[in-house]
């Protein structure tokens, strides 16, 4: 599973309002396009995102669930983005000082990108996370 983390310069609340808002998802979400909608419970679990990734005219439309909602300590989620597959990303969010400390996991859980020797979809994973998180801190630091 591929793992990062991040000092962000807010507080843990501060952090659960970005994800709190569904609309904001390829705002920080690495490879997504677009939100096409929200379902009307998020963020509750079993809620949705309904989104696309890639570029024009290369999109996937997916959506993304809550598995589990913790604020403003953990969310788990399950990324769709068939015929890719499926992903699960979890965030934990940690106080530290005047901030937090998000650590976000994703690996493959289902289809082809399990497929991916775990080395090489690890390599891949960090690098996309690593500006999913800096994209998260931007917007919960509000600059």
């Amino acid at each position: 599973m591929a793992t990062n983390s991040r000092l962000i310069n807010a507080s843990p609340d501060a952090v659960f309002d970005v994800l709190r808002n569904g609309w904001l998802f390829p705002s920080w979400v690495v490879g997504a396009s677009r939100i096409r909608g929200v379902d009307p419970t998020w963020p509750a679990v079993e809620a949705k995102l309904h989104h696309s990734f890639g570029v024009w005219p290369l999109l996937i439309d997916d959506t993304t669930s809550l598995l589990e909602w913790d604020p403003p300590r953990h969310v788990k989620f399950q990324a769709r983005g068939w015929p890719i597959g499926e992903a699960e990303v979890t965030l934990d969010v940690k106080p530290r000082g005047d901030g937090c400390v998000v650590r976000m996991r994703e690996d493959a859980a289902k289809g082809p990108g399990r497929l991916v020797p775990k080395p090489l979809r690890d390599i891949g994973l960090l690098i996309r996370n690593r500006e999913a998180l800096r994209r998260l801190a931007w917007l919960a630091e509000g600059n």
